[in-house]
């Protein structure tokens, strides 16, 4: 466990409730059954990553802003994607849009080690120190731009792409390990988008849908039209 909670999250937690009834009714009420994931969620003070005007709202099924064009994505939608990603003790773990922390503090509770990525250098300092605030160990945050990853620290068993997609760049699928798993939310034709689950195997990276799923667009992964305007 990384989260020294005795430390740090105060005995009569106005939240916990709040934060209970996310896991339980919203999370494990909806195909969420990880008890590890369950735990790391129920553990993790999700009000700390949000601006303190939305703190009371911090654990509402809803994507939040925390920055220009920024959100943290909707509790369940991350729940179900980091189920899917099978996520292990010794498994090293690159996020991509790290925002305020709040996945990569969840990922360090189940993997060997995380990696986050993080483009607006405000969000990257806020994620450091929410992440030095709650003791979590095993997550360094870099300040780069999101479509590039951070190879340096691959290849990875794990990328969570924390925002939707437009199309899966192959420099960031090259960073995978083989047998690695992959997931995101990405834009669909004929419908607003999907979450997403990619794997590679044998040097080749295969996806398949997973369930219905839509979001802001991650700085960098919007569609190529966007760019034309």
């Amino acid at each position: 466990m990384t989260l020294a909670s005795a430390d740090v999250i105060p005995t009569h937690d106005i939240y916990a409730k709040a934060r209970f009834n996310m896991v339980e009714s919203q999370i494990r009420t909806n195909k969420v059954t990880d008890s590890k994931l369950l735990a790391a969620m129920s553990r993790m003070p999700r009000q700390i990553f949000v601006p303190a005007g939305l703190a009371g709202v911090a654990y509402v099924d809803k994507s939040l802003r925390i920055g220009p064009n920024r959100f943290l994505i909707e509790p369940l939608v991350l729940a179900r994607l980091l189920q899917e990603a099978i996520v292990e003790s010794t498994d090293k773990v690159l996020v991509i849009g790290a925002g305020t922390g709040y996945s990569a503090a969840i990922l360090a509770d189940l993997a060997g080690s995380v990696t986050a990525v993080e483009s607006d250098s405000s969000l990257a300092d806020t994620a450091r120190a929410n992440l030095a605030a709650l003791a979590v160990s095993g997550a360094v945050v870099h300040t780069g731009p999101l479509d590039k990853g951070h190879a340096a620290s691959g290849p990875y068993d794990v990328i969570v792409i924390d925002g939707m997609i437009a199309d899966l760049p192959k420099q960031i699928a090259d960073q995978l390990a083989d047998h690695g798993r992959l997931v995101t939310v990405q834009a669909q034709e004929g419908r607003c988008g999907a979450g997403m689950l990619y794997r590679k195997l044998g040097g080749s990276v295969s996806g398949r849908i997973l369930f219905d799923a839509a979001g802001p667009f991650l700085p960098g992964f919007e569609p190529r039209s966007a760019f034309a305007l």
